[in-house]
């Protein structure tokens, strides 16, 4: 099971992203029951998912409306959220060093 130390961050952005919410807390539950080892196990079950450097990974949310940026330590079952947006804000971040930040 893995542990999302950043969950707090994670309903923020549900907040921010009502229309996501749902959606992303799915995943949360998911991913908290998951027992991936490491990225090819998460990658069959989560085919869209992009590993983009630094232990991030991508996710599509709500059919790709919404991305979900994450970095994962697979060996520590440790999950840290840093981004969430839309698709379009995806398009002007730079994924790999992107933080959350609070309002």
């Amino acid at each position: 099971m893995f542990n999302i130390i950043t969950r707090r961050t994670l309903l923020e952005y549900c907040g921010k992203y009502p229309i996501a919410a749902t959606a992303l807390m799915e995943w949360y539950h998911e991913m908290v029951k998951s027992e991936f080892r490491n990225f090819n196990d998460l990658k069959k079950v989560y085919g869209n998912a992009s590993l983009v450097g630094d232990d991030r990974v991508v996710f599509n949310i709500l059919g790709n409306k919404f991305r979900l940026v994450v970095r994962i330590i697979f060996e520590f079952k440790a999950i840290q959220v840093k981004w969430c947006g839309t698709h379009k804000e995806y398009d002007k971040i730079d994924v790999q060093l992107i933080q959350y930040k609070e309002n």
